[in-house]
């Protein structure tokens, strides 16, 4: 059981007086304690494991009356005593904009309300279980006043085991970034560790669901998926693997450690089988009801732990050996029969003999830092553990459980939002269960606008609660549902490539995959009130449909700010110009997915072996599709980066990137294309194709080109292409066709569109969202 080495920040960094301690950790970071006997800390805590940064330039003032500390940022000031509004403040200079909200003073409020600019913009919560729309969320460092504080003085210092903080001790950082809120958030990772980068195939389509199966019952599924042509790479099993009916002697059965033989006769034999077909293996686990005597390791367990007479072991959070025993006893057994991670069903509550230490924590640790051991397979492997949000520092043991949601369109609007702001505390990796989890009313239609996002966030995993009526299979949703699902299911395994590149960017340089507008025009206001959008990796973006379509043109809508620069449809294909406010409307077949022009978005092209399962997403790709939006703009260049792992890297607990730069420099004159692209870096041979989206090339069908064998660190390949004008009145064509309204109308508005009237269309009587979407396809087209 590792736990962090001691953390000193370096001595001329300290300004110290007989019961407070402020170090100067940049100029901009500053770490505030104070202690009534003077023991300042040195240990890591759960949030901060290392304060040894460079000494930044600052100045010291002290006189009678207290003490002050000036940078090129920051201006703090201590009068002595206890922490307290009149006692300790900084102000944040030269960031203008918000008067006097640039002073904090201890103790202020930040205030997470949604909408308002002033506000801190938020964090993230432990769980949305329950939530039927909107929860309150903690503060996070990022906020348009400039400055975000983070309060460390409950949280346990841990060196060898956890302690307790001395009693009246406060230790707080703040942080004064202005609007430069990457910089924020790469000085909280230099403090509270890196986003670890997770195994690749944790990026592919996940399977789980809350009711019971046998063993031959979730292979079968398996192969229907395989067969329907719907790739999945992790398997997950809820807690009914276990023994759940119990003599009430033993309790409930919540908690266990023993597989249901009458489910699973065979555990490794299943658990081999799962593997076979390119499946991770996770299996949910509640470890509160501790160890009973009906369990199959509880003798050795008992014995290591000296416990006698068959009586219950409670579960202790801070006890070593209860812990060790935990993993060598409980957990080892069951990984060496096959469980690649487990699911952390958190059920402990959050607190323990240790004062401040949430039992979650440590199990989130644990269970993460033990899943990197060598096994007697003896292959190499990436940790991954699966559990709820136990605060500030929890992004290194990724990915988040988000919890069991109200099956209900508040539900889903609100999950972007929530994904999104979770960026503003480091925490990037949250799974939702895709569709809600409970109650609600089936509806064919939010469940496949909830896929849609799924595919456009960090995990995708489709779960439901323990009722045979609530689950989710695709061919449950009707055959309209069925196939745009299955269509967004193998869309999420072509982008793996994509989303592993973002994985990556978030490990080398901080970046999250899903983060919010803000980041990338923070003086803009609209950016602050486009909630329900967000960035998506480096070049693309997302507007998700959370509300229900117009039930006569079966056109939903989604509405975001867009930031300049050219963006590109990533399904339509239609052009936008960004800087302002944007109004889409959308068929159930697609959800707003922009793409900045030049760009190259490199796809998987092969989801299946040729045995018919899945191909293994732990590996790279050995043939790839780059999807370029062809740009209108007459010239210019675009730099892309693709990132794999290192050969024999791959699943490897240090992990080395392979890194390529692809720059698309481009001349369009008509319909004329002049394209140039050149690759730099590792070299990454592949069969190489390439799609066009914004453009079709002229007299073929599809806009494919197959570049062959490419090696992309070193391309270099010149074509002229002559591209087709879109068909924007085919577009229009088909959004009048497939609205229910009268022959009359649709003739006025045929009319009215092929004459470019975008007057006339707004004068006649024809639903807002038909008019809306043809107002769209004339201004864009």
């Amino acid at each position: 059981m590792n736990f962090f080495p001691p953390a000193p920040a370096r001595p001329d960094s300290v300004v110290e007086g007989d019961t407070y301690r402020f170090t100067v950790l940049t100029a901009r970071l500053i770490r505030m304690e104070y202690s009534p006997t003077g023991t300042f800390a040195d240990q890591a805590s759960f949030m901060a494991i290392n304060r040894d940064f460079p000494t930044p330039d600052y100045r010291v003032l002290q006189d009678g009356r207290g003490v002050e500390i000036l940078t090129e940022a920051l201006h703090l000031r201590y009068s002595g005593g206890p922490f307290s509004p009149s006692s300790l403040s900084i102000s944040l200079l030269g960031h203008t904009g918000t008067g006097s909200n640039t002073v904090w003073h201890y103790g202020d409020a930040q205030p997470t309300t949604q909408g308002d600019f002033l506000a801190n913009l938020g964090g993230t919560a432990r769980t949305l279980d329950e939530a039927d729309g909107a929860v309150n969320i903690e503060p996070g460092l990022i906020s348009p006043r400039g400055y975000a504080v983070i309060d460390d003085s409950a949280t346990p210092l841990v060196q060898n085991w956890p302690t307790t903080r001395e009693k009246g001790a406060r230790d707080l950082y703040y942080f004064g970034y202005g609007h430069a809120y990457q910089d924020a958030l790469n000085a909280f990772f230099a403090l509270a560790g890196k986003t670890p980068v997770i195994p690749r195939w944790a990026l592919g389509n996940w399977w789980s669901r809350y009711h019971r199966y046998t063993a031959t019952e979730y292979l079968d599924l398996m192969d229907r998926f395989a067969a329907e042509k719907l790739p999945f790479s992790v398997a997950v099993l809820d807690m009914d693997w276990h023994l759940t009916e119990l003599d009430p002697k033993y309790g409930n059965g919540w908690t266990g450690y023993t597989f249901n033989k009458a489910l699973f006769p065979n555990p490794a034999e299943f658990m081999r089988a799962l593997h076979e077909r390119n499946l991770r293996v996770s299996l949910n686990e509640h470890p509160a009801d501790g160890v009973r005597a009906h369990e199959d390791a509880y003798p050795a367990f008992a014995s290591a732990l000296g416990v006698a007479d068959g009586a219950p072991i409670p579960f202790d959070g801070a006890s070593k050996n209860y812990l060790q025993a935990y993993l060598d006893l409980l957990l080892h057994p069951l990984e060496e029969q096959g469980v690649d991670f487990w699911w952390m069903d958190w059920q402990q509550g959050k607190h323990t003999s240790i004062a401040g230490l949430d039992p979650l924590w440590m199990l989130n640790h644990l269970t993460f830092t033990d899943n990197a051991r060598v096994r007697t397979d003896g292959k190499p492997r990436r940790p991954l553990a699966f559990s709820r949000y136990a605060g500030p520092g929890s992004h290194r043991y990724p990915v988040g459980f988000s919890g069991d949601t109200v099956v209900s369109w508040d539900s889903l609007a609100f999950q972007p939002y929530f994904t999104a702001t979770a960026a503003n505390i480091g925490y990037f990796f949250w799974s939702h269960d895709i569709g809600g989890h409970m109650f609600g009313v089936k509806d064919n239609e939010l469940e496949t606008r909830w896929v849609q996002l799924g595919v456009f966030s960090p995990i995708l995993r489709l779960h439901s609660t323990n009722d045979p009526f609530n689950s989710k299979e695709p061919w449950r949703y009707g055959q309209v549902g069925e196939r745009i699902q299955g269509n967004y299911l193998r869309l999420r395994h072509q982008l793996i490539p994509y989303l592993y590149t973002a994985a990556w960017q978030a490990h080398l340089h901080g970046v999250a995959l899903v983060r919010p507008l803000y980041y990338e025009e923070p003086e803009v206001m609209d950016a602050y009130h486009s909630s329900g959008a967000f960035l998506f990796g480096a070049d693309m973006l997302v507007a998700p449909i959370t509300a229900p379509a117009d039930p006569r043109t079966h056109l939903a809508k989604a509405h975001t700010y867009l930031p300049g620069g050219e963006w590109v449809d990533f399904f339509l294909g239609t052009h936008y110009l960004g800087g302002g406010r944007r109004v889409f409307w959308r068929t159930l077949e697609h959800v707003p997915a922009l793409v900045r022009a030049g760009a190259l978005i490199p796809l998987a092209e092969q989801l299946f072996t040729g045995a018919g399962i899945p191909v293994d997403q732990a590996r790279a790709p050995k043939e790839l599709t780059l999807t370029f939006a062809v740009p209108t703009s007459s010239e210019g260049n675009y730099t892309s980066t693709y990132i794999e792992d290192a050969p024999g890297a791959e699943e490897s607990p240090s992990p080395a990137p392979a890194q390529t730069r692809m720059k698309a420099t481009w001349k369009r004159q008509g319909s004329q294309l002049e394209l140039h692209l050149q690759g730099e870096g590792v070299n990454l041979p592949k069969r190489v194709r390439l799609r066009l989206i914004g453009a079709s090339l002229d007299g073929q069908g599809e806009s494919v080109l197959d570049l062959g064998e490419v090696d992309l660190g070193a391309l270099d390949c010149h074509l002229t292409l002559r591209l087709a004008e879109p068909d924007w009145q085919a577009r229009a064509f088909e959004l009048i066709d497939q609205a229910e309204i009268s022959y009359p109308l649709k003739s006025d508005l045929g009319r009215a569109v092929s004459a470019g009237d975008d007057l006339a269309l707004e004068a006649l009587a024809g639903p807002q969202s038909l008019v809306g979407a043809l107002r769209e396809v004339l201004r864009n087209c």
